[in-house]
């Protein structure tokens, strides 16, 4: 199965699964292949792989248990709802490639007062509130579709950052991801803002693209976390059967 072949990948995914999960070849109670497994037999990016477990969490058929694994709770076959079709790492794609452009695009056309509430929106983005930081981070993005005067692309933008929070599917991967943090969320948003300061097309291009790579890497960085305790936890039961046979 090929990244490239188009469609949905990780409802492709699913259904093999499913599939296999009907057939026995995971019974109730087994943990399903590692990750890394995953990614080499279908062919497909980590992000695809992580969706598609989520998927399969969100309808009941396994469980993902920190430090664990990813563990067969149903044998029932399932449908993937059609609102769950739109995962966090394909939006957040989306987002690097056009809003990427928009920066861009917007460099050459911003004025002083589009700056100027640029530069009250990343303040607002510093309050240790996490959904008005976020709300701040919405409007900053925004406004810098709206410094292009292109209403396709004003629209665009809005309807990408809304798309997180329609779909279950990319709720629930930004819930177990988390806030970038503070920090990080300023020091990025200021690349960006600099970049418009200096009319600078290329470089508020590469601030944005950096920025939303960031944001991919953030989501991924739970499946790293999770993997890391993993093998911590089998270790340490390696260790202990070791020590058993040693008395």
């Amino acid at each position: 199965m090929s990244e490239q072949g188009g469609g949905k990948l990780y409802r492709r995914i699913v259904q093999a699964i499913v599939a296999d999960i009907g057939a026995g070849l995971f019974p109730i109670g087994s943990r399903l292949p590692a990750e890394r497994d995953l990614t080499e037999r279908f062919g497909v990016s980590r992000p695809t792989i992580r969706e598609a477990m989520i998927a399969l969490e969100m309808q009941g058929l396994v469980e993902a248990r920190k430090g664990s694994g990813v563990f067969v709770l149903s044998s029932s076959s399932a449908t993937v709802d059609d609102e769950l079709d739109i995962g966090a790492f394909e939006i957040t794609e989306a987002r690097r490639l056009i809003e990427g452009e928009v920066a861009a695009v917007a460099a050459t056309e911003i004025d002083e007062a589009q700056l100027a509430h640029l530069r009250t929106v990343l303040a607002e983005m510093a309050q240790d509130n996490d959904a008005a930081a976020e709300e701040a981070d919405r409007r900053f993005h925004i406004a810098i579709a709206e410094a292009t005067g292109n209403a396709v692309l004003i629209g665009a933008v809005t309807d990408a950052w809304d798309m997180r929070f329609r779909s279950p599917l990319a709720r629930q991967v930004l819930s177990k991801a988390g806030s970038l943090g503070t920090a990080d969320r300023m020091e990025e948003h200021g690349r960006i803002l600099r970049a418009l300061e200096a009319r600078d097309p290329a470089a508020a291009r590469a601030a944005m693209r950096d920025h939303l790579t960031r944001v991919i890497d953030h989501l991924l960085h739970v499946d790293e976390a999770e993997a890391v305790e993993r093998v911590r936890a089998e270790t340490a039961q390696r260790r202990r059967a070791f020590a058993r046979r040693a008395v």
